[in-house]
């Protein structure tokens, strides 16, 4: 319970930050997105591979 109140007191701190900021510039909201797009088609390549490798194994073995 009380870790709940510390990350809620937390997030509230956060969010009064940015609104005290005033403008949220595009550019790095974008720039945000796409670095997080790329992290995540690399996380899906990674598994995918580590997928088909298992497969794979998984069909040599078998055939022996």
């Amino acid at each position: 319970m009380s870790g709940e109140t510390r990350f809620k007191n937390h997030h509230e701190t956060e969010s009064h930050k940015d609104f005290s900021k005033g403008k949220v510039k595009l550019y790095d909201l974008l720039s945000n997105l796409k670095e997080e797009k790329k992290k995540d088609r690399n996380n899906n390549i990674v598994l995918s591979v580590a997928a088909i490798s298992a497969v794979t194994v998984f069909g040599i073995i078998l055939s022996i």
